[in-house]
Order: structure tokens, then sequence, then C-alpha cells
């Protein structure tokens, strides 16, 4: 498991101390049963989810918990200093809904925002990322506020209140926490609030001791007293202003940093104006399941549609030839993603979604693949005004990304929510903010810094209070108007080809969801070289390889994805990983294995 919970001694009031761990939540990276279900990537969220199911809470209930929870424990990637995208099947209305708690950047922002004044250049992008230039204005506290009052049924206070239970008493510090701190030591030892809490003593704290959060604790206690308006309007937001504006540098740095540390722009007025949207979600038909997703600023709902229509185009949607199902794939995937980089941003006209999402758009692309020859990427965009096979002027590069966290929560009544939550690379910006115990998003620098699309138009690029185009990509799959299965992941670009390749993999392939989620991955995103994990490349690598595939160097893992199915009656198949950054923690109200 990812992180468990403990009892800090109360007679030791510092922040890492040495502690025996408490018996351990029996979850594991599958579990069936009945009653609602909780899959995260952490242990001890997923056990927080499951207490909210078990004590009358509804899917959105335990959804806020299970994310409350994981910005203690997993705060390298998610928490109150980010952003994220909120799926919510409702069972009684059989609607689907979104909310988008996505990063904005500030009201004073251009489009040469990460134009480096002194030569005109784009600043590197490690330079951008480490500085109060890279944080929009956080989405997740807004989000969880917005998803318990329209759907709830017990306020936010009681999450964060239980949550700051965690982050005071404490929980152990496993190999993937310490490698993470690890990692980014260089970056974090230059501000002196994230060497306190992180680097005591100027290293990551042991493995098997006990990390403490009283800062975080206390503010989400603050919070549970005084409510969002403090964060947004009040003393929290203050704070984060000033740690934007004016990074908290450590006087003795610890590591070297080859940059100047930056300050940004970000203002109270513009955590003010922040508001979360509620777009309609992206639609689409596969095999004839509805596919629901997530909307602009996200790419992901659209581009996962394209390329399964493309698929279902192409003829493959049934097709059990392993290494046919895999080509196309692959090329779908590039193909998507040479529309998604054209095409989609922030502010891409609603009929120009739709049809990136069509039938008939899918039909103009798949004809492009060739089932014995691979494309030589980067491909072309498709001509939105054209019709037939006829591509449009080369795309540019893909945005990458890095870190993110994904959680999947089902209830008794047939509720579910899927979850993307992010502070973008591991470790955000790198700055707690001092005295509030939670590190701040680096998600503008998700827009791309100069245009990418030749003479076309970029829609990524910076804009003022504009979201940054991302790739999450949290997915409820319906069958006949009810819930046959929900999954997302984090990754940062890959998310869209990891929720892609799990759809393959279960709807085409045949697999259970708990293999679909286990099964090696690849991902092309329309780069030269496919980002592949080892055992992919090593099972598939030769017979695509054959058809003029080509593979980048191999990737440890991609993705860390959760998911849940609907088995009939109300049984219900929870599944995280098995394996990847360090397994995650699937369980059930009712076991029954």
């Amino acid at each position: 498991m990812r992180i468990l919970p403990v009892l800090a001694a109360a007679v030791l009031p510092v922040a890492l101390i040495a502690a025996p761990a408490s018996a351990a939540p029996t979850l594991g990276a599958t579990a069936t049963g009945y009653g609602g279900a909780v899959a995260s990537v952490d242990a001890t969220a997923t056990a927080a989810g499951l207490d909210v199911l078990r004590r009358g809470g509804n899917a959105v209930d335990a959804a806020v918990a299970v994310a409350a929870t994981l910005g203690v424990t997993e705060p390298f990637s998610s928490g109150i200093g980010g952003g994220g995208f909120f799926v919510y099947y409702d069972a009684q209305h059989h609607r689907v809904s979104t909310i988008d708690g996505r990063e904005t950047g500030p009201a004073t922002m251009t489009s040469s925002y990460f134009i480096d004044p002194a030569d005109g250049q784009p600043y590197d992008f490690s330079e951008a990322v480490y500085s109060g230039l890279s944080t929009g204005v956080p989405g997740s506290l807004a989000t969880w506020d917005a998803a318990a009052r329209s759907w709830g049924t017990r306020p936010l206070s009681r999450a964060l209140l239980d949550a700051a239970k965690v982050a005071d008493r404490g929980f152990l510090v496993d190999p993937t926490f310490n490698s993470q701190i690890a990692a980014d030591a260089a970056q974090f030892g230059q501000f002196s609030s994230t060497t306190k809490l992180y680097l005591p003593g100027g290293k990551p704290p042991a493995v098997g001791t006990t990390q403490r959060n009283p800062d975080l604790a206390r503010t989400y206690r603050e919070l549970a007293r005084r409510g969002i308006g403090d964060f947004y309007r009040g003393a929290i937001g203050a704070d984060i202003v000033k740690t934007v504006q004016h990074p908290p540098l450590a006087s003795q740095p610890i590591g070297t940093w080859p940059y100047p540390i930056r300050p940004g722009v970000l203002t109270q007025r513009d955590l003010a104006a922040y508001q979360v949207r509620r777009p309609a979600p992206t639609h689409s038909d596969f095999k004839g399941l509805d596919v629901y997703g997530m909307s602009t600023p996200s790419s992901g709902g659209t581009a996962v549609s394209e390329a399964l229509n493309i698929l279902s185009a192409a003829g493959v949607s049934s097709s059990k030839d392993l290494t046919k199902v895999l080509h196309y794939y692959l090329e779908a995937s590039a193909l998507s993603f040479a529309d998604r980089g054209r095409y989609v941003g922030a502010y891409t006209p609603q009929p120009v979604l739709t049809k990136l999402a069509s039938d008939s758009w899918a039909r103009q692309r798949a004809c492009q693949i060739s089932p014995t020859k691979a494309f030589v990427p980067p491909v072309a965009p498709g001509d939105i005004h054209a019709w037939g096979c006829t591509p449009s002027s080369p795309g540019g590069a893909t945005e990458q990304g890095q870190s993110t966290t994904n959680l999947t929560v089902a209830d008794k009544w047939g509720n579910v929510v899927e979850y993307t939550l992010t502070i973008e690379q591991i470790g955000g910006n790198a700055m707690v903010v001092p005295g509030r115990g939670f590190l701040l998003n680096n998600e503008l620098t998700d827009f791309n810094f100069t245009g990418t699309q030749g003479t076309a138009p970029d829609p990524n690029l910076p804009g003022p209070s504009k979201r940054p185009r991302s790739s999450m990509s949290p997915t409820i799959v319906l069958k006949d108007g009810k819930p046959f299965l929900a999954t997302g992941s984090p990754g940062g670009a890959t998310i869209i080809t990891t929720v892609l390749q799990i759809l393959v993999n279960r709807l085409i392939l045949g697999m259970t969801l708990p293999e679909a989620i286990a099964a090696p991955r690849a991902s092309q995103r329309n780069t030269a070289g496919i980002q592949a994990e080892p055992a992919f490349h090593a099972a598939y690598g030769p017979a695509l390889e054959s058809l003029g595939h080509t593979f980048g160097p191999d990737t440890p893992e991609l993705g860390a994805a959760t998911g849940i199915e609907f088995t009939g009656h109300g049984g219900l198949t929870a599944a995280a990983e098995p394996v990847r950054r360090g397994t995650g923690a699937a369980g059930v109200v009712h076991p029954t294995s």
C-alpha cells in the first residue's frame, strides 16, 4: 500500500518521528462485493472513503473525503493548492454532470507570459515551473465545496476535519514518498517552508518514519470553521499571494539550482474572482455504450472519444488480433493528438468539439490508417472544414506533464464519481505556503510557451484569466443508461492514452477491468518515438516494429489508474494498480472475496 495511518505520541510534537504503524486497512489492488466501492492510489484515502460509505454517505461525500485525505498523504500530486476535473453520474436523474475545477491564470496574463523580456526567448521549462509564474488560482477546494453542496449529503467541513486528524497523527513514509522528495530535493531545498516540512535535517524523511503536517491540519480546521471564503478571499488566500509574489527563499539552500526563482503576479483579486465551471460532458457512442468525459479546458474527453470512434470506423472494435488492435490503437492516438494540438484549448467552440467527437470525423481520419504500415509521426491534423482524407499543415510539440492522482467511487444507490486532481509536476512549483502546510501548483506551465501550430493559431497560448489545456480524462461509461464502468488515471499528457488503452483492453480485447489496468502500457502522442513500459516493448515491440512503429527509451511506468465496474445485481469490482506507484488500494463496503 502507499501510505498507512499511525498514531503519533502526544509527547513528541515534531514533524518527523519514528513510530510503529497501526494495523493496515485490509485493502488490495482488486476488491469485489457490493454496497459501494472506492479505488485510489493510497490505502489511507481509500479507507477514508469506505468509512463514509459505511456511515451512510453517498459517492460524492466519499469522493470529497478521499480527495481531502489525498491532500495529506499524496501531497506531491494533489491537495488544496491544485485543481482538477470531477465527473458525476446521478443515479436518481440518470444524468452525467461535470465540475471544471481547473486553475486560472492571472487577469494580467498575456500570450507572452512565459517569454523572458531580457532576451525575447521562452523561459526554460524548469525555470518557469519552479517560480511564482507557474501558479494558477487553485480550484480543488471550490470543486469539493460545489460537489458537496450540489450532490452530497454532508458538508465539506466534515471531510476536512477527518483529514485534519490524519495530518495530525501522521502516516508512515514509504519508498515512493521518500523517493519523490529525493528526486525534488534540489528544488525543495531552495525554499525555507518546503525544507522545513520535507527535508528535516537536510534529507528526505526515512522510510518507516512518521510524517506529520500540523500546519495543514490547522489549515483544514480553519477552512472547516470559516468556509472556503477564507481561502479565496481571506487570510489563507493572502498567504498564497504572498508566497507567489515573494517566494520563501531559504537563507541556506540545500543543493544548487541553476535558475533565478522568479516571482509571480497572481493577486488576491484573482483568487476572489475564481469560480468553478459546469460544462456539459463530452459524449460518444462505442459498441452501444455511452462514453462520457470531461470537456474543455480538458482535452481528455474529446481525444478519448475521437480515438474510440476512429477504432470503430476502422473496423477493429471487436477484433481479437492483438497486434492489429495495438497497431490501430497507436495510430488512432497519434491522429487524435494531432487534432487536439491544432484545435483544442480553453476556448474551443462547441461545434468544433462536437465535430472532433463525431462518427463522420472519425471516418475522415480512420481512412488514413494503413493496416500494414505505421505513420511516420508527427502526423498532420485534419482540416476541420474539409471532407475526405485531406490533412492540413503539420502539428507541433506535445506538452508532457508529470504527476496527478485519480479516484473512483460508487455508492449503493448507483451514483458514481470519477475525479482526477493534480498540482501538475511532482511537488508542484516546490513552494509550501508558509504556515499552511500545502504545496502550490505549477499548472500554468501547461500552456504552450510559444505557438506550436506553425502559421495556424495555437489554442493553448496563455491569456487573461485563462485555464490551461489539460489531458485529465475522468471517464464514465454507461450501458443502457446505467453505469457500466468508470476509470481515470494520472500521468500528464499520457493520461489520455492510459485511459484509452484501458478501454481498448476491456471493451475490445475482453480483459477484465483489473487485467485492463494491470496490462503493460504504451503511449503514442504523435511523437517520433512511442513511449512504452519495458514489459510492453518486450512483449509487443517486435511485431509492431515490423509494421514501422518506432519506440523511444523505455519508461518505468505510465499512469496509476483506478476504476470500478458494475457487475449486475448491485455487484462491484473495484480496481487499482497492483504495482505502479507503489500499488493502489481498492475496497468495497461488503466484500464477497
